[in-house]
């Protein structure tokens, strides 16, 4: 009889031990039963190390180690992970890889709608959820200076550098000109920004688009030789674009100091880079990094120049999918109105 119910002991505790695991998981998350989030590992997805996304991604994941517990209760423990960026982040966080991410607000929309690009056509990413819009990518039609283009009407005939074939600079170049009413009547070449800015300084090509932060390096390098300048795009085909339904496009001016050549500001668009979260986040960890982001927000401008636009009056402006209910609480309680069409 004892033997019966030491075996009986055992199974009992094996199957405690099996469900405890199943339960468990890798990280303590809240729950009505569990109560609020002790600690939580989360893995944030950048860019490559010579980008913008990786140091500024560093930099949060260790302000986030740093002051989580101190601040906010909750011991978060981060590591920013190099990759692929906007593309291969989107699917790092619908694979459950990534728990946070770094990516341009047209990918997100593309990738939460399954629309677009191919990588996610038919295979819509919905546990993408946005915290904040960080800095702007601008959209830059680039030509040398002496060209007599000056207009994006004046691409008619021309041979454009249009991005890499499949690429989200492809897609908005095709967005942008279609809206200027010139898209089919461009000559299109497909490269990558190194290849098409040497292509433009050898006069191969008559334009170059390029998004990407501006200063843009590779444009700055050919300009020391070979001036350029940037085609405006004004709020007409800014407002073409919102009727289309393309959310993510916002108004920009380039200092006319941007690149060797340029003698005037211009307006131009942007799309933003913006951090992002999986769904599966508990609320209180995505408010504690909400928190911790704008609080320490100074931290971040001494890793990168690209963080002065890290700003809690413009963290909404451009997203283009839904917030996480732990950002909708925090900006809400900060005194800041969510709109409707950013809550899930």
């Amino acid at each position: 009889m004892r033997r019966v119910v030491s075996i009986g002991l055992v199974a009992v505790l094996v199957f405690a031990v099996i469900m405890a695991g199943c339960i468990g998981g890798g990280n303590e998350t809240s729950s009505p039963t569990s109560g609020p989030t002790e600690s939580y590992s989360i893995e944030i997805y950048t860019g490559g190390t010579s980008g913008v996304y990786y140091p500024l991604g560093s930099a949060y994941a260790n302000i986030l180690n740093k002051y989580s517990k101190k601040e906010t209760g909750i011991k978060i423990e981060a590591r920013a992970v190099t990759s692929g960026a906007s593309v291969a982040n989107a699917q790092a966080i619908g694979d459950g890889r990534a728990q946070a991410a770094i990516m341009q607000n047209d990918v997100a929309y593309y990738a939460y709608h399954g629309t677009i690009l191919k990588a996610f056509k038919g295979k819509p990413v919905k546990k993408l959820r946005g915290i904040a819009a960080l800095y702007p990518e601008t959209i830059q039609f680039v030509v040398r200076a002496n060209s007599p283009i000056h207009s994006l009407q004046d691409l008619k005939g021309r041979k454009v550098a249009v991005g890499a074939a499949g690429s989200g600079t492809a897609v908005a170049a095709q967005q942008i000109l279609e809206a200027a009413g010139v898209w089919d009547d461009v000559d299109k070449v497909y490269l990558k920004f190194s290849e098409a800015a040497q292509q433009l300084k050898l006069g191969q090509i008559d334009a170059a688009v390029i998004v990407s932060g501006a200063p843009t390096p590779a444009i700055e390098q050919i300009a020391v030789q070979t001036p350029v300048r940037v085609l405006p795009i004004g709020e007409d085909i800014l407002k073409k674009l919102k009727e289309k339904g393309y959310i993510f496009y916002v108004a920009q001016t380039l200092p006319k100091d941007t690149y060797k050549g340029m003698t005037e500001d211009t307006p131009t668009l942007a799309v933003k880079a913006i951090l992002v979260v999986s769904a599966d986040v508990p609320d209180d960890v995505v408010y504690a990094m909400t928190k911790l982001l704008f609080n320490h927000v100074d931290e971040l401008r001494q890793v990168h120049a690209k963080a002065k636009y890290i700003s809690f009056d413009t963290a909404l402006d451009g997203m283009s999918i839904p917030l996480h209910p732990g950002a909708i609480k925090y900006y809400e309680e900060k005194g800041k109105e969510v709109p409707s069409d950013l809550k899930p």
